[in-house]
């Protein structure tokens, strides 16, 4: 039974260009299909968030006018219900050794680019758990917590590596559009990634070695089964 440490955001709000606050937190669909997808094939998934906070769901990925399809959101709503106790008291990623995993998943929501992105206890779970080979998998505005990921050389871990996530296009036309305090894509590709973006709004995953990423809500299926044959393979 594969280990899976599933690091989530616990930010419920990010402040925009224009220093108004627009409510975040984690993408429901992200979250909802990776879990249930991996939990289906037989894994044990750890929540952790930063500090052990709640972990709370973005109220945007649960409107119907968002998501587009209100059976969908229904959907979404059941299954975070029967991750209620989880969310609400996850383990705190400073207590887990990553290194005990055989994966740890990273699904977006805007609420990565808030906390995820420069806690120094997310960075170094990244760093450790890259050095041992755990497969790394974060996908739409999860990717942006590789950014936290510094060596103890200063070097940004995750420098020269391909991968792919919420595009700047994307963001511009279905994000934060103006109000975005900074691109993910665009910074991930000034501290040294290879960034690889697909069609906006199309599923699109990249794989180097280890790092297993997908680049919007779109790819949430194809990164959990890239995720699985990784681990497929692994157990051969």
């Amino acid at each position: 039974m594969p280990r899976i440490l599933m690091i989530v955001t616990a930010a419920d709000s990010i402040e925009l260009s224009d220093g108004t606050v627009h409510p975040t937190g984690f993408w429901a669909e992200e979250l909802v299909v990776a879990h249930r997808a991996l939990s289906a094939a037989g894994a044990e998934i750890t929540l952790a968030t930063p500090g052990g906070a709640p972990a709370p769901v973005d109220p945007g990925s649960l409107s119907s006018d968002v998501v587009g399809d209100a059976a969908r959101v229904d959907e979404f709503r059941a299954y975070l219900e029967t991750l209620a106790t989880e969310l609400a008291a996850p383990a705190a990623i400073a207590e887990v050794d990553a290194t005990g995993y055989d994966a740890i998943v990273l699904p977006g929501g805007h609420g990565p680019m808030v906390d995820l992105a420069q806690d120094p206890s997310v960075g170094a779970a990244l760093v450790a758990a890259d050095a041992a080979g755990v497969l790394i998998a974060p996908f739409c505005h999860g990717p942006a917590a590789l950014l936290s990921a510094t060596r103890a050389d200063g070097g940004f871990a995750f420098a020269g590596r391909s991968l792919t996530v919420f595009t700047d296009e994307e963001e511009r036309t279905g994000g934060l559009g103006a109000g975005t305090p900074w691109f993910v894509a665009a910074t991930l590709a000034e501290r040294g990634a290879r960034v690889e973006g697909g069609p906006a709004w199309s599923s699109h995953v990249v794989r180097d070695g280890n790092l297993i990423t997908g680049q919007n809500p779109q790819s949430s299926e194809a990164v959990a089964a890239a995720l699985l044959d990784a681990l497929d393979e692994r157990a051969a």
